[in-house]
């Protein structure tokens, strides 16, 4: 099974139906369907439209999980994922353009949303938004997150261009467990695209052999949209992972995590106990 995790809604108009058929088509079961993103200047915006129309998307179908796309400094923030919550989102997407990820106000967001129970997806990385806005994404920024008891996240892209700081951050959320025993928060990272093909090799080989625990963290996606899902970019960035996975000697178990079993777990699909290794602090 290969689930896609991060594919856009691009319009309100499109068929559902019709992106099933091209998922299908790719070979893909399904994926996280993240709605239309609140607006970066003073537009108008309909949350509740923009809910209703990822929640249209994805109704019907076990293996479409809608993601809610938030800004969670708004004002209304608190109560737009009380209302996606209440009917029946699988998780929440946002993009910390203008903003720190440890900001105050985001911060009570993110604490809501764990308490729901409800994974968080972030962009992390360069931001091709035409602004200056790369460094609030950087990974070593979600340091924050430690303090967010329960809450899953991932960053997306794996950072990409700052993939050794996305991995370094990943380590530290892992060697934390060892002096906080009770910390519940959990990092997973999200390898869509993000890294252009010849940065590919070099990301994942960092990734899989840094000697972290990361088979059970590690979550495929590809940034396609609802609209005209890519079915050739779908395929060509499949068989150039597996290449790489089979030069890394990665066996069937981890791919099958990698490509379906870790996205079930982080959307709450399913309930399996993780229980991670620790790196030393030599390590780390």
């Amino acid at each position: 099974m290969i689930l896609d995790g991060h594919i856009h809604v691009e319009k309100r108009s499109d068929n559902p139906a019709g992106l099933v058929g091209r998922l299908e088509e790719a070979g893909i079961e399904g994926g996280v369907i993240i709605s239309l993103s609140p607006p970066t200047d003073d537009s108008p915006d309909d949350p509740g439209e923009r809910l209703d129309d990822v929640l249209r998307r994805t109704a019907g179908h076990e293996m479409l999980f809608p993601f809610f796309w938030i800004d969670p400094l708004h004002p209304g923030a608190p109560d737009q994922v009380a209302a996606a919550v209440e009917r029946g989102v699988a998780g929440f997407k946002v993009i910390p353009h203008n903003h720190l990820p440890g900001d105050d106000r985001a911060m009570v967001v993110y604490r809501q949303i764990a308490d729901a129970g409800k994974p968080l997806l972030f962009h992390s990385g360069i931001l091709w938004d035409g602004r200056p806005s790369g460094n609030f994404c950087r990974p070593c920024n979600f340091e924050a997150l430690l303090d967010v008891d329960g809450l899953r996240f991932a960053l997306a892209h794996i950072s990409w261009p700052w993939v050794d700081e996305c991995i370094a951050v990943y380590g530290k959320f892992l060697n934390a467990y060892s002096s906080r025993p009770d910390l519940s928060v959990e990092m997973f990272i999200d390898l869509t695209p993000g890294t252009p093909p010849i940065y590919r090799r070099d990301a994942l080989t960092k990734l899989f052999t840094v000697g972290y625990d990361v088979a059970n963290n590690v979550l495929f996606g590809l940034d396609s949209s609802t609209d005209d899902y890519n079915v050739a970019w779908a395929n060509e960035w499949i068989e150039r992972d597996n290449e790489i996975y089979a030069e890394l000697g990665l066996g069937e178990a981890v791919r099958r995590k990698v490509y379906a079993d870790n996205l079930l777990r982080f959307v709450g699909a399913t309930t399996e106990t993780i229980v991670h290794k620790t790196p030393r602090p030599g390590e780390s």
